[in-house]
């Protein structure tokens, strides 16, 4: 992951179009994007510098997103996540914003896995129920799951089989309580593919990461039908930083929006990275200018 995006002409003329998107109509809590809409725009609290804090609620309305993804909080050497969430009355704080704003809460992150080793590291029994805990408290029916560097399966094969355990130790917990992990590995689609059936749990899927393919030089749209509709719960829906995808030259989001279209998929783009180079920590610019982008191709 990395640092991105473009242009004081587009940026004015993309922050315009986001406040416009934004007033016209962010997610219920309970439903869709825009009615009947197949696709709705999510921003990630973390990169929007407001991991699980209640601001971010306020900060992915005025981006014009329809939700947010929820960081299940600081990892380290903890023996779990440091997630406030576990307290009920900072749960109800989070759903009764989001219920104010119209927004939805579309996942729950584990993004402490991305500097820890899901493959090796003790208790990883107790952070994903935690998360999972978390997930049935606050209705929400996909968490977000990173290998990282310590559990990258491209450098690291050797670490598969233990990846496999664990995910099959972790799918019955969340099949009984009717959520969705969804993964994010370095592999392609195939070795993906194949994991996942040998997986063999409605409860585990790609979390897919557009990012991953184009930094690999691999083809999107490819990798898509080779998942197919079925394994994919959620999609990352940006690039490494450098470029807003408006601007980015690998980026051609109408092909991708036909590809998900002819697969019937649908569900949560959601915006993490694809910030300008020149401005990476000014958020609302980053941000509002690509949410305003990804709506004005999936939901235009």
């Amino acid at each position: 992951m990395k640092t991105t995006r473009r242009g004081f002409i587009a940026h004015t003329s993309m922050l315009g179009a986001g406040l416009a998107l934004s007033q016209s109509g962010c997610a219920s809590l309970l439903g869709g994007a825009a009615k009947g809409g197949r696709y709705k725009v999510a921003v990630v609290d973390l990169m929007i510098l407001k991991r699980q804090k209640l601001g971010a609620f306020q900060l992915a309305k005025d981006i014009g997103a329809d939700g947010v993804e929820v960081d299940m909080g600081g990892l380290g050497n903890r023996p779990t996540f440091e997630n406030q969430l576990a307290q009920p009355e900072t749960r109800q704080q989070f759903l009764n914003k989001a219920k104010e704003l119209n927004l939805e809460i579309c996942s729950m992150a584990m993004t402490g896995f991305f500097a820890q080793s899901f493959a090796t590291r003790d208790g990883v029994d107790r952070m994903v129920q935690d998360c999972i805990d978390t997930m049935r408290a606050m209705n929400v029916k996909v968490a977000f799951l990173p290998f990282g560097v310590n559990a990258d399966l491209t450098k690291n094969p050797e670490l598969r089989p233990a990846v496999i355990e664990r995910l099959k130790m972790i799918a019955p917990k969340a099949e009984e309580a009717g959520v969705v992990i969804g993964i994010e590995s370095s592999l392609n689609a195939t070795d993906e593919a194949k994991l996942l059936d040998e997986v063999g749990s409605k409860a585990i899927k790609s979390y897919f990461n557009f990012s991953n393919a184009w930094t690999n030089g691999r083809d999107v749209n490819e990798e898509l039908q080779i998942l197919g509709k079925n394994r994919i719960c959620q999609i990352h829906c940006t690039n490494t930083d450098g470029f807003w995808l408006q601007n980015d030259p690998k980026v051609d989001l109408k092909k991708v929006k036909k590809t998900l279209d002819k697969m019937k998929w649908e569900g949560w783009l959601v915006i993490e990275r694809s910030r300008d180079v020149k401005d990476p920590r000014n958020v609302k610019w980053n941000f509002t200018a690509n949410t305003a982008y990804v709506k004005s191709i999936f939901q235009g």
